[in-house]
């Protein structure tokens, strides 16, 4: 009997998930959710011919050399920047991502993230908890109004557009977009969504909220210059990754009150982030937690087991990033 093909789960997930694993391939995993330096995650790859694996995972060319016999990489996210492809496509190595089922639990969250931001719960909550409020005042923590205003999109892919959904239809907001092609006439319709350049989204968007992709491309987009051009009343709201928004530059004109506020589930670095962002009080911070109910999170993960059953049993995997690299080698 040949021997079965070996996996490895880099971090800790659900107990039953592992367990669809093992019915097919033998797994290492993970349980104490340690994660792993580069010279581990290569060494804890040795034989494997898969990985189900998290952003905090980095398929580079350097862990692909050294693992020759690697044939898919599953990625438990929809963002995939953790995963160098070309290096995987110059190797025949599958990567595949989660979308879809996060979306719109994901939009929920940015949605909710913007609302807070823009009445400044957590800067208020602050204030209770520190004992401070002794009194009603009519300006006490004023905010900005959702409802009616213009709402920003840079990013308007499926979370994008699922956010557009919820502030045209549900808070009657105006929706301006900036995206790198322009939607179908049909989905800008029922959203009364209006293509703009990145210049006028800046200067038009009462809450600006960035859904891109990271990339090179992406990199401090939201800078310095950037902020400068938005509205002194106007907050901007960052699910998309660390890295798009410059956070030292945002902490800088938050603290000069350029723009009113920011909500922030991503940073540079995460889960380090800029200190500067600590001391300024308009700004709500979550720690990445966009796609995080029970039921996402495992909708996800059983995605993940999808792809990368079906891509070591000769299936066709539901969501690849690099079909190109499709059959893969024996």
């Amino acid at each position: 009997m040949s021997r079965r093909p070996a996996v490895l789960v880099a971090r800790a997930v659900f107990g039953d998930i592992v367990d669809r694993l093992r019915v097919h391939f033998e797994v290492e995993d993970n349980p104490a959710d340690r994660i792993y330096s580069k010279a581990e995650l290569i060494e804890h790859l040795k034989g494997k011919a898969g990985a189900f694996i998290t952003g905090s995972e980095r398929i580079d060319a350097e862990v692909l050399v050294a693992n020759p016999q690697l044939r898919a990489v599953c990625n438990m996210a929809v963002g995939y920047n953790n995963i160098d492809i070309d290096a995987c496509n110059a190797r025949g190595v599958l990567a595949t991502n989660t979308p879809d089922v996060l979306t719109e639990t994901t939009a929920d969250f940015g949605f909710a993230l913007m609302m807070a931001t823009a009445r400044r719960m957590a800067e208020s909550e602050h204030y209770l908890r520190r004992g401070e409020w002794t009194r009603w005042s009519y300006d006490m923590f004023t905010g900005s109004d959702v409802h009616g205003a213009t709402l920003g999109i840079l990013g308007m892919g499926r979370i994008g557009q699922a956010i557009a959904r919820r502030g045209a239809l549900g808070f009657g907001m105006k929706v301006i977009y900036h995206n790198r092609s322009r939607l179908s006439p049909e989905q800008e319709a029922p959203l009364g969504a209006r293509y703009v350049s990145k210049e006028e989204l800046l200067r038009m968007a009462d809450h600006l909220v960035l859904v891109v992709p990271y990339s090179a491309a992406s990199h401090h987009a939201i800078g310095a210059a950037e902020i400068a051009q938005m509205k002194p009343t106007a907050t901007l709201t960052n699910i998309a990754r660390g890295g798009v928004v410059d956070d030292a530059a945002l902490a800088a004109a938050l603290r000069a009150r350029t723009i009113a506020a920011a909500g922030l589930d991503v940073f540079e670095g995460e889960p380090k982030l800029h200190p500067d962002l600590l001391s300024v009080p308009n700004v709500v911070l979550t720690p990445h937690i966009g796609s995080a109910t029970v039921a996402t999170r495992r909708a996800m993960a059983d995605l993940a087991v999808d792809n990368l059953i079906a891509a070591l049993t000769g299936a066709a995997p539901p969501t690849p990033v690099n079909p190109q690299v499709l059959p893969l080698k024996a």
